[in-house]
C-alpha cells in the first residue's frame, strides 16, 4: 500500500497529497497522525507562502477507513474520546494554520472529508465531485468537523445535510458556500494556480495576519475588546517594515520588494 499522505514544497508552495487511492483516502490513525504532522511541519516553514491539500484517485476523501471503523466499533467511551480527540487535533491543525490553505478538490468528498475541504480558507472542485454528511446513515453524527463545516456552508445547508445525509454536487457545494469555484477536471490545476498567483502577490505577513484577523473575528461578538484588537492589528501591519513598504510601493506605482 503507498504511503498514505505526502508532502512537497516547491516555489513557496506546500502541497499536501491524500496519496491511497486504492481505499478511496479514507481516514486511519496513522492518517491523521501524517495530516496532522504534514501541517504542523509546513507551519514552521518561513519560505511557505500557501498550501494546497489535494488527493490523488477517484475521491478526495471517503470519511473513516472500514478497518479503523472496525476498531472503533469495539471501543469504550475513554478510548472513543481519546480517538475522537485526535481527529479534531488535526482539524484545528488545519484550520488554524498560519499559510492560507486551498482545497483541489478532484473528487468525491464523504463524511470526516467534508471537515477537511471545510478547514481549508479556500476550496476549488472538479463538477464531477460530490459531497455527503453521511453519519447519520449509520448512526454517527459529524461532530468534530461540525465547527468547521458549519462555518463553510452555514447553518441552514448543515441543518438539511447533517440531518439527511444526502448527497449533493458540486453545483449545490457552490450555491451552499461550501466551495467557492467549481472546474471542470481539465480546469482545475489552473484554478488552483489563480488563487496561489494571487497569495503571491500579496504581502506575505499581511496575508497571514489577513488570515489571523478572520480566525479571530468571524462570527463572534463585535465588542469593545474585539474592536480594540482590530485596531491593534491593522497598526501593527501598518507600521511594519513589510506594511511600509507595501504602501510605498502602491504610492510609488511599483512593485513591492516581495516582488521583486
Amino acid at each position: 500500500m503507498s504511503k498514505p499522505v505526502t508532502l512537497t514544497v516547491n516555489a513557496g508552495v506546500a502541497t499536501i497529497t491524500l496519496s491511497q487511492p486504492e481505499i478511496r483516502n479514507a481516514f486511519s490513525d496513522e492518517v491523521i497522525a501524517e495530516i496532522t504532522a504534514a501541517f504542523e511541519t509546513v507551519a514552521q516553514h518561513t519560505d511557505v507562502r500557501a498550501v494546497v491539500l489535494a488527493a490523488e484517485g477517484p475521491a478526495f476523501c471517503a470519511g473513516a477507513n472500514l478497518n479503523w471503523m472496525r476498531r472503533m466499533a469495539d471501543y469504550s467511551r475513554e478510548e472513543n474520546v481519546v480517538d475522537a480527540g485526535k481527529l479534531a487535533a488535526m482539524m484545528h491543525t488545519i484550520y488554524t494554520c498560519p499559510h492560507p490553505t486551498i482545497a483541489r478538490v478532484q473528487g468525491d468528498v464523504y463524511a470526516g472529508g467534508m471537515g477537511l475541504v471545510a478547514a481549508c480558507d479556500m476550496a476549488v472542485t472538479a463538477d464531477s465531485a460530490q459531497f455527503c454528511l453521511s453519519e447519520v446513515k449509520i448512526g454517527l453524527i459529524p461532530a468534530t468537523i461540525a465547527p468547521y463545516v458549519l462555518r463553510a456552508m452555514g447553518a441552514r445547508a448543515s441543518h438539511r445535510y447533517f440531518l439527511t445525509g444526502e448527497r449533493f454536487d458540486a453545483a449545490e457545494a457552490l450555491r451552499i458556500g461550501f466551495v467557492h469555484q467549481v472546474v471542470t477536471a481539465d480546469e482545475l490545476d489552473t484554478a488552483v494556480d489563480n488563487l496561489l498567483k494571487h497569495l503571491m502577490q500579496a504581502g506575505p505577513a499581511a496575508v497571514r495576519a489577513c488570515k489571523k484577523l478572520v480566525l479571530d473575528t468571524a462570527e463572534r461578538e463585535i465588542t469593545a475588546q474585539l474592536t480594540q484588537r482590530t485596531v491593534e492589528g491593522i497598526a501593527d501591519i501598518r507600521a511594519s517594515a513589510e506594511g511600509k513598504e507595501g504602501v510605498q510601493a502602491f504610492l510609488g506605482k511599483r512593485k513591492p520588494a516581495w516582488l521583486s
